[in-house]
């Protein structure tokens, strides 16, 4: 590996007369060095999924074989990352059901800027994340071990004009034979994997016009997928109480935010960065679909619609959360019915606080009544003659 670095430290020759990117591999900084196994990684992938394509008789320059590459790319990161999505749906879920009580505990100590106070709210906060089984750091995490992984995606595949033109490969498997074949690539025989927007517009190569339309037809599908993904998520998959705390409110926030983010992004992605994000922005919203309709948040919309579903074919869930058929269903229903009842009966009944002035009314008539009769002739009580 060191030997790579070294020389990839070496100036190289331009193939092509006049190149409009910087020379590559004029050093190897402290981030490079870090992307550098995770560009190995992706690089491999698409070079497995390129020789599999041209082995079945695709042209290795054919813009097809590259698409087919970046989606094969996708498909085997993505399906690698679903435990970390499926833990990552979850964390979100039970930060969204726990913000009514954070609220309860923040409320409780509003104000009080006090050391005993702020430690009291610290300790009751941390307590009932441990109740529940997470923490805000859980819900992040997955997504902060993915990024190392999508900065080595989007590297590689922003890289390939840059290394095509200097007539030098990637970091691994990707040959400097395979970065001309995907320089060459053009989706639809027209626009350029390697071409952005802004190069398009702004250098104005042949069919410019059409490798625009269709990089602005990508980046509003892009952009739409991604709204759509968070949609699903603020829309059917959250409780009534979740929907009135401040991670619902972020959420919303971020709902708006994000699409604009990836306007702005768009413009500069290459076609083939686009292809990759509007694939990856398919492949989650498909998944969490799949994930909302089968794990849905308990009394939110997707769980209603659940429930739903379920009594139409015979089934429910019992208390356990498992399926099973409507009449064992009302069977463990009757007998929890029947278990609150007993309890409510058992239970000690709450006596109604009293006045004074009532208690001593009340002690005074239950002393008269428990008072023996007089005995016959021994006092006022008798009968006169």
């Amino acid at each position: 590996m060191l030997d790579l670095l070294l020389s990839a430290a070496a100036t190289p020759s331009p193939a092509v007369p006049t190149p409009t990117t910087p020379p590559p591999g004029t050093g190897m900084d402290f981030f490079s060095i870090i992307m550098w196994p995770f560009k190995w990684f992706v690089e491999a992938i698409l070079v497995a999924w390129h020789w599999l394509f041209t082995s079945i008789g695709l042209d290795p320059s054919a813009g097809l074989t590259w698409v087919l590459a970046i989606i094969g790319l996708v498909v085997v990161v993505r399906s690698a990352l679903i435990p970390l999505f499926v833990r990552q749906i979850k964390s979100q879920r039970k930060m969204m059901e726990i913000a009514p009580e954070l609220r309860k505990v923040q409320e409780k100590y509003k104000g009080k800027k006090d050391q005993l106070s702020r430690e009291a709210m610290s300790r009751e906060t941390m307590a009932l994340y441990q109740k529940h089984g997470t923490t805000p750091v859980s819900s992040c995490l997955p997504l902060l071990v993915q990024m190392p992984i999508l900065l080595g995606m989007f590297y590689t595949l922003s890289d390939v004009k840059k290394h095509a033109e200097w007539g030098v490969g990637g970091v691994g498997l990707l040959s400097s034979e395979l970065t001309k074949q995907f320089y060459d690539a053009q989706l639809f025989g027209v626009a350029p994997l390697h071409t952005s927007l802004m190069d398009a517009i702004n250098y104005k190569p042949a069919g410019w016009e059409a490798t625009v339309t269709i990089l602005v037809i990508l980046v509003v599908l892009m952009i739409a997928s991604q709204f759509i993904t968070q949609l699903q998520i603020i829309s059917k998959n959250l409780s009534p109480e979740a929907k009135t705390g401040q991670a619902y409110q972020m959420q919303r926030i971020m709902l708006w935010i994000l699409p604009l983010g990836f306007i702005f992004s768009g413009v500069f992605f290459p076609l083939g960065v686009v292809l990759y994000w509007f694939t990856s922005n398919i492949w989650t919203m498909v998944q969490q679909f799949i994930v909302i309709r089968n794990m849905p948040t308990p009394g939110s919309e997707a769980a209603k619609a659940r429930e739903e579903r379920l009594a139409r074919k015979g089934k429910a869930l019992d208390s356990s959360g498992k399926i099973v058929p409507m009449e064992k269903y009302q069977a463990e229903q009757k007998r929890l019915y029947e278990e609150a009842q007993k309890a409510k009966a058992e239970a000690p009944k709450r006596q109604q606080p009293v006045s004074k002035q009532r208690a001593k009314k009340q002690a005074q008539k239950n002393r008269s009544s428990t008072q023996p009769p007089s005995a016959p002739g021994s006092g006022t009580d008798s009968p006169t003659s």
